[in-house]
C-alpha cells in the first residue's frame, strides 16, 4: 500500500503556500504568433508547509509525520484550505453543489467531482479523497441519505438506482492526496523553544 489514509496536520496546514500547476508547452514562430499546447490533461497541486512551523512541537509532529510516511515513499491527506470544499471555501456545503451525473434506472455509483468554471468554459477535477461525514447527496433536487460513500476513492453508491433523467448531486469537504516532495528535512534550532524548517514541499500525486 502506497498511500496512507492520513491527513497533514491541519494546524501546520493552515500556514501553506502552493496551489494547481499546469504544464503548458510554447512554441514562438517566426512571425511572433505562439502556438501552445497543453501537456497535461488535469492541473497537479504543489504546496509547502515550512511556514507553518512555529515551535519545538510543531517541528516534532513533522518530524514525526515525515519518518512515518518514509519520507516521499507514502501518500497521505492534506488540507488545502484555499479549495477544500464543493462549494467556496466559506460558504456552506449543500446536495445541490456539484452535478455527479444523470440517473438511467440502473447506474447506483457516482464518483464526486467538482467542475470550476469561469465564462464558456470549465475544467472538472474527480474528488478522490472526500472526507467522511461531510457528503451530503441529493437526487432530482431531493436530498437523501440513502448511500454508502467509499472515502478512500469517492465513490458514492445510492441504495436505489435514481429514475432515468434524474440528477444526482453532492456537496462535500475533500482533502488533496499527496506526498512529500523530499527525503530530506533542513531543520534550523533558531532558539531555545522555536525552530524552523524554511522549506517542506508537498505534491499532489494520482491514486
Amino acid at each position: 500500500m502506497t498511500f496512507h489514509e492520513i491527513r497533514f496536520p491541519t494546524t501546520i496546514a493552515f500556514h501553506s503556500t502552493g496551489g494547481p500547476e499546469r504544464k503548458t508547452e510554447i512554441v514562438t514562430l517566426g512571425s511572433g504568433f505562439e502556438e501552445r499546447n497543453g501537456v497535461w490533461l488535469h492541473s497537479r497541486r504543489r504546496y509547502d508547509v515550512g511556514y507553518g512551523i512555529k515551535t519545538l512541537d510543531d517541528i516534532h509532529a513533522v518530524i514525526a509525520f515525515f519518518e512515518a510516511r518514509a519520507g516521499r515513499l507514502y501518500g497521505f491527506r492534506f488540507k488545502d484550505f484555499a479549495d477544500f470544499k464543493s462549494c467556496a471555501p466559506q460558504t456552506a456545503a449543500t446536495p445541490r453543489d456539484q452535478t455527479l451525473g444523470t440517473g438511467d434506472g440502473t447506474t447506483k455509483s457516482f464518483a464526486l467531482k467538482k467542475t470550476y468554471a469561469s465564462g464558456p468554459t470549465g475544467w472538472t477535477r474527480a474528488i478522490v479523497k472526500p472526507v467522511a461525514g461531510t457528503v451530503r447527496v441529493a437526487v432530482g433536487g431531493v436530498e437523501t441519505s440513502a448511500f454508502a460513500l467509499d472515502a478512500t476513492t469517492g465513490v458514492v453508491t445510492l441504495t436505489t438506482a435514481p429514475a432515468t433523467g434524474a440528477a444526482v448531486t453532492a456537496g462535500f469537504e475533500f482533502d488533496v492526496p499527496v506526498r512529500f516532495d523530499t527525503d530530506a528535512l533542513a531543520i534550523n534550532l533558531a532558539g531555545f523553544r522555536t525552530g524552523e524548517i524554511p522549506s517542506i514541499p508537498l505534491v499532489e500525486i494520482r491514486v
